[in-house]
């Protein structure tokens, strides 16, 4: 019998492949008929034997059908269905094998079983078998142990992960490279590298999985240099570099802005794959090389390749960044073809692609025709919507999405606070606001941000400050909101005051905020505030960017220190139309019209195109100066520059006109204008009555002003100062009361002069400063010295006593 047992074992060992299907069975029915069903050796060696030829469903028959079962039997049972990815069937064997047996199970079917936990998400299951690991003194053991460590790190329980891999006290590479990969996965790439140098102090060498698994946290971090050392490790010791090793020093560079070497990379790969292809993609998108994304797109079709999603949503990015329409329509139609329309992240590349393309019309088809709307869905729509500044497009929607029970998210929000600001849209903005404190967004730094940038926007000032003093945490975007709300309002003070805090924060000025900063100085005329940001501006390296001269230039002009402004224009290297416009109009603004115009002409000559600013400064200068033959002239090329007059270059040429006398040229130039005349056209023909005494034209071109713009008072002012100088009180005084009647308010005009180091504002006949008793007193003194003198003072605009 023991010979006739031996003969079935060692048929058992046959190698399978070249014999029929019928053998296993076959050799089934002979140990039956020999009488060896009860035989456990044989039984479990027909078990391994129909397990490894993939008879899944014969091996279940014989383990039904065994009398007896050790813990061969069970072990290979669930290692034959966790190995065939049949993880259910393999956890309800173990859990059988748990309640029904006696036996001690082994390491190998306690690694299966969490593989099998790991593979489906049972996270309780995990739990629990960790438990029977734990009671059967298997927790210690390196093979358990790093399946445990993969299943708390996939399962995102990366501390559990940690505190299993702390216990073990042998760690194989494997389980280095697992605890590695989780750490990298959970978003903690410092760890992972940690964890990196303390596997080389145990002389364990790194394999392709670990060095893979460290560059891809480098990447995360964008710590170039350590993946370099890497990338130079590897080349030393000769590591075998496949395609996935390769395709993560490409991600590595790509997404530390080396660009160029990981297309090296790229270029000299022998063996690529579609992730080879889609990483350099999508590197070039995100480094805003558009057009080489693009063509590398299209070359990766051109050789039969088939980008997938990721590569489509990558490439539609660019187009978006481009306006590539064309392009953009290609990549849809290859997305359709290729079966990948109904991606959710291509979808809402193309509604992206489609919105920054200016086609809307597109990108609401595109999201009318998804049957699975998402949050990211509807906040790409509404994005859109936002920046074309359709106000009622974007809400409907959003009310839509309400709705619908989808919850916004902060870019929902943020996307809203974008449209309110560009439209001044006070109310919206509020309510977003009530929205955003009652779902828990508010203390979020890009909500903060975004609700800040509104109210400054909507000259809520207060308001704006309120936000920005709540806020925990402050980046520079919002420093930059801040102070660009208090210049936009005219508080430039406030402004200067608020960079004493930035100074003490954590937050490095960039050259936005010193041209906020300059702008301010600029409005309050002081010198000593602009050359001390001009100072900063050469210690951190920003005084050569051609944005920042423009503003530099401008400060010093305003300031009164033409000089500089000329001296910083004339060592600038690179001078933009910007610049040039800085100079230019400083010059008009000055009244040296000649220099304003020779100015134009050097722009010109060094191909420097001019745009609608520089027609500004030009008719402007001709304007101060009487120039009328020249500013004709100059306005009649505009169309030769590629440029339409605006409101501003009218005003000019109405001055001009206005200035020369020619006052009822002036107005038929106005009645001419190919648009509508706004307010401020009108007041310049108002000003030049003043200025010529005509009372008659002065209150039409009044009327038209205060038609045009009936809450603005300098038109009333102009008007009342014509009546006055005429001697006309009655009318001055009626025009004054229908101001009150029609709610107008005068703006004060202010004075302020800068006295150690502190600023004093003045409005008139002011008694609110806290040394005007010795102002005025010292006035009195001045008044009766000038009178002393000789001076007779112009009681033109004075009512007389009757």
């Amino acid at each position: 019998m023991q010979k006739l047992r031996n003969a079935l074992a060692n048929l058992l060992q046959q190698n399978p492949s070249d014999k029929p299907s019928s053998f296993y069975p076959r050799i089934h029915a002979r140990i039956i008929v020999f009488g060896f069903q009860h035989d456990i050796f044989l039984a479990n060696f027909l078990l391994r034997c129909l397990s490894r030829s993939n008879r899944l469903l014969d091996a279940r028959k014989l383990f039904d059908k065994m009398p007896e079962r050790n813990s061969i039997t069970w072990s290979t049972m669930v290692s034959m269905y966790a190995q065939r990815g049949c993880d259910k069937d393999g956890l309800a064997v173990f859990s059988e094998f748990w309640r029904s047996s006696d036996w001690k199970a082994s390491e190998h079917v306690l690694a299966s079983v969490v593989r099998a936990c790991t593979q489906l998400g049972r996270v309780d299951q995990g739990c629990q078998v960790h438990s029977f690991v734990v009671k059967t003194g298997f927790d210690r053991e390196v093979y358990v142990g790093t399946s445990l460590i993969d299943f708390y790190a996939k399962c995102g329980y990366i501390k559990e992960a940690r505190l299993v891999f702390d216990g073990l006290v042998v760690r194989s590479s494997v389980t280095w490279t697992t605890i590695i990969m989780g750490y990298v996965k959970a978003g903690k790439g410092e760890v992972s590298l940690q964890l990196f140098r303390r596997m080389r102090e145990t002389n364990t060498l790194p394999d392709k999985f670990v060095i893979s698994s460290v560059l891809s946290a480098c990447a995360m971090l964008e710590l170039i240099e350590f993946g370099k050392q890497i990338h130079a490790y590897v080349l030393r010791k000769g590591v075998e570099m496949d395609v996935s090793m390769l395709n993560v020093l490409i991600d590595l560079y790509v997404k530390c802005g080396k660009v160029q070497t990981g297309r090296i990379i790229f270029n000299h790969m022998a063996v690529k794959n579609i992730i080879s292809w889609t990483t350099m993609v999508a590197g070039y998108m995100k480094n805003s090389y558009e057009w080489e994304a693009m063509r590398l797109f299209s070359e990766m079709t051109r050789l039969s390749w088939k980008p997938d999603g990721f590569a489509c949503t990558s490439v539609l990015t660019s187009c978006g960044s481009l306006e590539a329409l064309k392009q953009g329509r290609q990549v849809h139609a290859y997305s359709i073809k290729a079966n990948l329309e109904y991606d959710d992240f291509v979808k809402n590349g193309l509604i992206d692609m489609y919105a920054k393309c200016n086609s809307l019309t597109d990108a609401r088809r595109v999201f009318n025709d998804m049957t699975d709307h998402s949050v990211i869905s509807y906040n790409a729509m509404i994005e859109g919507y936002s920046k074309h500044e359709k106000l009622y497009e974007a809400v409907d929607l959003f009310r839509h999405m309400k709705l619908r029970l989808f919850q916004p998210s902060l870019l929902t929000f943020v996307s809203l606070l974008g449209v309110s600001a560009a439209l001044l849209n006070l109310e919206l903005s509020k309510q977003i606001h009530c929205l955003i404190f009652k779902l828990g967004f508010f203390f979020d730094i890009f909500a903060s941000s975004a609700l800040v940038d509104v109210y400054s926007k909507c000259s809520c000032i207060k308001d704006a400050r309120l936000v920005f003093d709540l806020m925990n945490e402050k980046d520079i975007v919002v420093w930059n909101a801040m102070f660009f709300g208090y210049v936009k309002q005219l508080e430039s003070e406030d402004a200067l005051q608020l960079y004493s805090g930035l100074q003490f924060s954590e937050q490095k000025p960039d050259d936005f905020t010193f041209a906020v900063l300059l702008t301010a100085s600029s409005n309050i005329a002081s010198l000593r505030h602009g050359q001390q940001f001009h100072n900063q501006l050469i210690k951190v390296g920003l005084d050569h960017d051609s944005f920042i001269t423009s503003c530099l230039v401008d400060m010093y002009a305003k300031c009164g220190s033409i000089e500089e402004a000329c001296t910083m224009f004339s060592h600038t290297s690179s001078r933009d139309v910007v610049c040039w416009n800085s100079m230019l109009s400083t010059y008009a603004q000055h009244g040296e019209a000649k220099k304003a115009l020779r100015m134009f002409e050097r722009m010109k000559e060094e191909g420097i195109k001019p745009n609608y600013i520089t027609f500004v400064g030009v008719l402007s200068a001709c304007s101060h100066a009487g120039l009328v033959e020249d500013g004709l002239r100059h306005f009649e090329s505009m169309p030769r520059f590629g440029i339409q007059p605006g409101t501003d270059h009218y005003a000019c040429m109405v001055s001009l006109l206005g200035r020369a006398g020619k006052l009822f040229e002036a107005k038929e130039f106005i009645e001419k204008m190919p648009i509508k005349p706004t307010g401020v056209v009108w007041r310049s023909l108002l000003g030049a009555c003043r200025v010529a005494g005509n009372v008659e034209l002065g209150k039409y071109a009044a009327e038209m002003a205060i038609s045009s713009d009936p809450t603005d008072g300098g038109s009333y002012i102009l008007l009342s100062n014509i009546f006055a100088s005429n001697g006309m009180w009655a009318d001055a005084k009626k025009l004054r009361q229908k101001m009150d009647v029609n709610g107008v308010v005068k703006v004060t005009g202010q004075s302020w002069i800068e006295v150690n180091n502190d600023v004093h504002k003045f409005v008139a006949r002011d008694r609110v400063h806290r040394d005007s008793n010795e102002i005025y007193s010292f006035l009195d003194t001045l008044m009766l010295h000038m009178k002393g003198i000789g001076y007779v003072p112009n009681e033109k605009f004075l009512p007389t006593s009757n």
